[in-house]
């Protein structure tokens, strides 16, 4: 059974790092939720970009990407 694999993992998984696990799952599920409630509706976004968003980024903010 799947719910008993998954059990298992979390016992081989040590208590400090616990935590993150916990974070992950309960932002998961919360992330579901969201998704029933607010179905998305595909289509361009209403509204104007401004000449900032077509600009290069610096590259102290790309070298934080890789």
């Amino acid at each position: 059974m799947l719910i008993q694999k998954i059990y298992q993992e979390l016992q081989d998984i040590p208590e400090d790092k616990l935590a993150e696990i916990y974070d992950l799952i309960h932002y998961f599920r919360l992330g579901l939720g969201q998704e029933q409630a607010q179905p998305r509706s595909p289509g361009l976004l209403t509204g104007k970009l401004g000449d900032a968003f077509f600009e290069p980024l610096p590259e102290e903010e790309l070298q934080q990407w890789e």
